[in-house]
């Protein structure tokens, strides 16, 4: 029988180019246009779904059609062309393609690579839909158009790739208002004549030209490996401190014929575009059009050292290590750069918490949001996003080896799995923010932290900020608090506490100490021995520190404040000591290992050496308390002198580096809500610099007020008040939020919106005793607490922002290595070392 729903599919109307056509897989599955049946389009919002269970599929395409009444769809399917499967029989080695190694995505044709192969289903007819046929279509030229624009519109996954990838450099104001010096014959001599070098030292390559005077200075030695002793950065910070300011600057061996090259704005701090180069380098006397490029740039510098940074899959023997399948075995595809969010994903799906929550095949919960979510587009659901990657990596139904094409095979090549790509989801949960909505490489620990608030955040909003047994979260496993006592030190001897909860990550201070060499210690030095010598890389050996010793320096140690003033005595100088004041189910360590090396954060190779059978153990030692019998409370009055907060140590080693005074950076964060640190605190509070330099009081004291909940927070400036006021808060409700968080004021924003009947009128009227009853920190106790460690990321690379991560696992008491689509059985010995220079310790409680 024919359809007779044709003129309704005729009347539908072409997607718009702002749409979202998901057509390379379902939005709830990872089944997708490669599968046996395809992949569903809806013709009327475009979601992607999968065919009926009959066909193979979950049903999402009939699913969606039931919920919202969309009962059209086109079916596309996509298949190798028989030249491209051939060249892939003589390419195809049996493991998954190498990284991208180019910054911006090649126009790449996909007709010339597949076959489409497309037909309209109607799922009015059939509720788990039906195809129509093709001579039914004849004489339906409006849906023969409508599947050519479906098709013709660019993929939402490619539309996400393109513009992910393309790095966009634009000019500042200062390559747009340069302004610059003429040189003497002289002085022109010095920077076009042969035998041209840096001025500071007898480099001469890496070499960059001041825009503004002429000046050659070297770069910084960390791009690429490449000799450089940063005397370029040094001009500018000299020519800053004189207050003439020459920010820009261009990398002579990079300047090509067509007049594009390498420029570098110090005072931006990042990559810039000067539209009138081929100008402003005539003033030296360089023309443009006789250029040759000469030297490799930042970008394939960054490019190849990312290459180098890669975990072996051999085992000690040689041998290629084991790839493993199955539930909970199965990888994730490098997107680019988004190693990081693999690792934390396999670290995720591998807590009972998770599981329990997302996996479909096991959660009651996730069966009843797939049924029941309200959102037209799972793409855009965070917590369908988290069932779909929950059922790609658990169900096992994608962990398959990749089929090699190979005409002779050899058997004994070891097969890795093609991988899951998580595009949906990334998309998702970087949206909005500056960093992870890019695919630059990113901190693990930053994401890890991101993603729980993002998942906080979606609870708040469903739940108006109440508890519900209905809607379990699994993020209160990280969750701890911290104690925090300070005692005067040379007066009264008076005690303040403090109560911290929220917590999800430990960090930890790892100390540096470079190892001595032997013929530091007067003993006999054999040339050849190689254990005695820097790597080729010139790395330095460090000496091994005990876990165990970096968290008592962090949660039993006692650190000196000299500059706190005490409101009772008004003497100078206190101790400060943190305790647990709960502790989690999961335990996270963020293991800080670096150092500022030429204004450039540095990742150091410390070995951390864990307790026997990698169990950590916490006592009595190691938990707050409160105020004991004994000790008195310093009181809170009008004259206290509350501490400053506890500024992010990243945020302020940025600012500080670029030359701003410490207090002004502190204020500057104060204003900024950054005290907390994030991957754009830093940014944001330069900006705010720049923009009250001016400031008649931007070096007076900062003045602090007594916290009314105890603690001695800061006073909110009128700036953060005013911004949290302009959306619709009160000033009350704006001053409580920001107290509550701190200063930050996103998270104070997230606050206001958790807690809608809070008015902020009771702030002054709360209880000045021990927060340390008050405060709920989540959490456990119970002492003596034990962890075991069940995972670790590990790091690769010079610094967080490249490199390579991956994760190990510990599955039924082995070791199980993800390397984004590649999930090996873990070689023991080679996880011994792994362990000693990790990055994040995942240790369960038993």
């Amino acid at each position: 029988m024919p359809c007779p729903h044709l003129k309704q599919i005729a009347s539908l109307p072409s997607p718009k180019l702002s749409q979202s056509i998901h057509r390379e897989e379902c939005t709830q599955c990872f089944d997708g246009q490669d599968s046996d049946a395809g992949v569903d389009v809806c013709l009327n919002c475009f979601n992607g779904g999968c065919l009926s269970m009959q066909d193979g599929g979950n049903g999402h395409a009939s699913l969606h059609a039931q919920k919202f009444g969309h009962g059209f769809t086109i079916n596309v399917k996509r298949r190798l062309k028989p030249a491209v499967e051939e060249a892939s029989r003589r390419d195809l080695d049996g493991e998954p393609p190498l990284k991208m190694t180019k910054v911006a995505i090649m126009e790449e044709r996909e007709e010339d690579k597949y076959d489409y192969t497309t037909a309209i289903r109607c799922y009015k007819c059939n509720p788990d839909g039906i195809a129509v046929p093709e001579t039914e279509l004849n004489d339906q030229p409006q849906i023969g158009n409508l599947m050519k624009d479906v098709m013709a519109t660019q993929s939402s996954a490619r539309k996400s790739e393109v513009q992910a990838w393309e790095e966009e450099i634009l000019p500042c104001e200062h390559t747009l208002m340069l302004q610059q010096v003429q040189l003497s014959k002289e002085g022109l001599e010095k920077v076009v004549g042969q035998g041209a070098h840096c001025t500071s030292c007898s480099l001469t390559s890496n070499l960059w030209l001041c825009l503004t005077c002429g000046n050659l200075g070297c770069g910084r030695s960390q791009f690429g490996g490449v000799d450089g002793n940063s005397h370029g950065l040094a001009h500018f910070e000299m020519t800053r401190h004189t207050g003439e300011v020459h920010p820009v600057s261009v990398k002579l061996g990079t300047i090509t014929a067509e007049g594009s090259a390498d420029i570098y704005c110090y005072m931006c701090n990042d990559s810039k575009l000067d539209p009138e180069l081929a100008k402003h380098l005539a003033t030296f006397e360089i023309r443009v059009e006789t250029q040759t490029k000469t030297e490799k740039s930042m970008t394939e510098l960054q490019i190849e050292q990312n290459l180098k940074y890669d975990f072996s899959m051999t085992g000690d023997d040689g041998g290629a290590l084991e790839p493993l399948f199955g539930g909970g075995l199965t990888g994730l595809k490098n997107l680019g750069n988004s190693c990081y969010m693999a690792s934390v994903l396999q670290m995720l799906f591998s807590i009972p918490a998770f599981q329990g929550k997302y996996n479909l095949h096991g959660s009651s919960w996730a069966q009843t949001h797939t049924l029941t979510c309200n959102s037209i587009a799972p793409a855009d659901c965070i917590e369908c996003q988290m069932i779909k990657i929950a059922d790609g990596l658990l169900s096992g139904r994608y962990a398959k080896k990749a089929i090699s094409l190979l005409a002779e095979d050899d058997v004994n090549a070891p097969r890795f799995q093609e991988g899951l790509k998580p595009s949906m989801f990334k998309a998702l949960a970087g949206k909005g923010h500056a960093e992870f909505a890019t695919m630059k490489q990113q901190d693990a620990e930053e994401f890890l932290v991101h993603l729980l608030e993002v998942l906080r955040r979606e609870k708040r909003r469903k739940t108006g900020g109440q508890s519900s047994d209905n809607e379990p979260d699994p993020t209160t496993v990280f969750t701890y608090g911290t104690e925090q006592r300070l005692q005067c030190a040379t007066g009264c001897g008076k005690v303040r506490y403090r109560v911290d909860g929220g917590m999800d990550v430990v960090s930890v201070s790892v100390p540096a100490v470079e190892k001595k060499r032997k013929h530091e210690l007067g003993e006999d030095v054999d040339m050849k021995d190689a254990s005695d010598k820097k790597s080729e890389e010139g790395k330095r050996e460090y000496e091994e520190v005990a876990l165990t010793q970096c968290i008592d320096d962090a949660f039993y140690g006692v650190e000196s404040i000299d500059e706190w003033t005490c409101s009772e005595c008004k003497n100078k100088g206190a101790v400060k000591q943190v305790r647990f004041a709960s502790f989690p189910e999961v335990l996270v360590i963020h293991a800080k290992k670096f150092q500022l090396v030429n204004w450039v954060p540095a990742k150091l190779d410390i070995p951390i050496i864990l307790p026997p059978d990698d169990i950590l153990t916490f006592d009595d030692r190691h938990l707050g308390k409160g105020l004991q019998p004994g000790e008195i409370e310093l009181p809170e009055d009008e004259t206290s002198a509350p501490t400053l907060p506890q500024f992010d140590e990243g945020a302020m080693t940025q600012l500080t580096a670029m030359g701003f005074s410490e207090i002004r950076c502190q204020k500057a964060l104060l204003a900024t809500g950054g005290v907390s640190g994030g991957s754009t605190a830093a940014e944001t509070a330069m900006e705010w610099l720049f923009a009250h330099m001016d400031d008649p009081d931007i070096d007076d004291p900062i003045q602090l007020s007594k916290s009314e909940n105890g603690g001695g927070a800061y006073e909110p400036s009128l700036e953060q008040v005013s911004m949290l006021a302009d959306m619709g808060f009160t000033n009350a409700q704006a001053k409580k939020a920001l107290k509550e968080t701190q200063g930050n004021v996103e998270r104070a924003v997230e606050w206001l919106f958790s807690h809608p009947d809070d008015t902020g009128e009771d702030l002054a009227a709360s209880s000045s005793g021990s927060t340390s009853e008050k405060t709920e920190v989540g959490g456990t106790r119970d002492v003596p607490i034990s962890y075991k460690l069940m995972a670790f990321i590990s790091h690769k690379g010079p610094s967080v922002h490249s490199g390579h991560y991956v994760a190990h696992v510990r599955k039924d008491e082995r070791w199980v290595l993800y390397n984004d689509e590649k999930v090996v059985k873990a070689d023991e010995e080679s996880v011994k070392e792994l362990k000693k220079l990790a990055y994040l310790y995942i240790f369960e409680r038993v």
